[in-house]
């Protein structure tokens, strides 16, 4: 039986080659005989034209397996497709939809499915894990309803690849990958990315003692925008209850957006806006405030302006951006790391991953299982090692 896809990521060198794939030399058993019915194995297509070899397996007395097909070097185990148009269809299924792949060159989605497995199942197997010094912590939703994955990036300089996928986004989805790493890798990380979720939070506290957790800037700031569009929900539904003008209509993304990015039309809106005396327009204030934060070199005086954006707005009376505040309180420590590691990691590098993840869901139009969004995210993401052949056909 084929190990899952997580087992060899909990103990990459424990994969033990099946009993059906003994390398069975016929010259070197006790006895043998010809099969009677030959297997068609498919080959790379040449100008669109399928490629077939056909070949009659030996069965083989193995003094160490017992009986069983001999293998041949096209192909191994039971599988109908050579090496290498695996490793074609692979190569193609990074450019293109599974689906598409498998139009294309006349096979089954199954065909592509199961080379892409082959694939990353020898990248895991191969890849070199030492030496990584800054993750990146992040979840993505991947089906209707709160269904997340939890995914763990290198974001190295010039390395940044897909380590970990997870189901959930609880404690030990994040535990499993420190788990499988060995304690010398784990040793050589100096920086962590995440946001502030608690469960990893709490494991990354629990792991990594030696490293440097870091809050990253577009979280905070994305907490900050989702507490302006709740003050703005809520102020509009207010005056049209209480039979103002609604002066918050088509006030969001003006609200929302930085000045240089404002259109015309925003930038007048925002104008109109800025009449009023509304939370919604005191609480964009506070994040354009708030935006001095990420000028400061020193994390002493960040700190000090930190302490005092957080006095300022617990006085606002705007419950969401008080709720904010309470966090960036609480996690204060985390988010000053951000200056102490300014330059050596890019925590954008994060979100830049997730788009691409997200990207590969929507280019099959979703996965059903949990087994093909997590093989196809190694497989596009992961940056895993490939066999060197004499003839590459992609």
């Amino acid at each position: 039986m084929v190990p899952s896809l997580g087992d060899l990521s909990r103990k990459q060198s424990g994969f033990v080659i099946p009993s059906s794939e003994c390398v069975a030399r016929p010259w070197l058993a006790r006895k043998f005989a010809i099969v009677n019915e030959p297997r068609r194995f498919e080959f790379v297509p040449l100008w669109g034209i399928a490629v077939h070899f056909v070949y009659a397996l030996r069965r083989v007395d193995c003094s160490t397996c017992g009986v069983t097909a001999e293998q041949v070097p096209w192909a191994r185990g039971k599988s109908h497709l050579t090496t290498s148009h695996r490793w074609f269809l692979a190569r193609w299924a990074k450019r293109l939809a599974w689906q598409e792949v498998a139009e294309i060159f006349h096979t089954t989605w199954r065909n592509v499915f199961e080379s892409v497995k082959h694939a990353v199942f020898w990248g895991i197997l191969h890849r070199d894990l030492d030496g990584i010094e800054a993750i990146g912590v992040d979840e993505i939703q991947w089906q209707r309803g709160h269904h997340y994955l939890t995914l763990v990036y290198q974001i190295k300089e010039g390395m940044k690849r897909l380590l970990w996928v997870a189901e959930e986004r609880r404690e030990q989805s994040l535990r499993g990958f420190f788990q499988f790493l060995s304690a010398e890798a784990r040793g050589s990380i100096r920086f962590v990315c995440s946001d502030m979720w608690q469960p990893y939070l709490k494991v990354i506290a629990e792991e990594l003692k030696q490293g440097m957790h870091i809050l990253d800037r577009f979280h905070i700031m994305k907490k900050m925008n989702e507490a302006i569009d709740e003050v703005r929900r809520g102020e509009a539904a207010r005056l049209k209850r209480d039979g103002y003008e609604s002066v918050l209509k088509h006030s969001r993304w003006c609200l929302l957006k930085r000045p240089e990015n404002l259109s015309e039309q925003q930038t007048v809106k925002l104008k109109e806006l800025l009449q009023y005396n509304l939370q919604s327009v005191r609480s964009r204030l506070l994040r354009e405030d708030f935006q001095r934060f990420w000028e400061y070199v020193s994390p002493t005086w960040a700190g000090k302006f930190l302490d005092q954006w957080c006095t300022r707005t617990m006085r606002s009376k705007i419950e969401p951006m008080k709720k904010v505040a309470r966090s960036l309180r609480e996690h204060r420590d985390l988010i000053l790391n951000w200056f102490r590691a300014r330059g050596t990691v890019s925590a954008g590098a994060v979100e830049g991953l997730n788009n691409k993840a997200k990207l590969t869901t929507r280019k099959a139009y979703g996965f059903r299982t949990y087994e093909a969004i997590e093989i196809a995210l190694y497989h596009t993401l992961g940056v895993l090692p490939e066999p060197e052949f004499t003839h590459e056909f992609c």
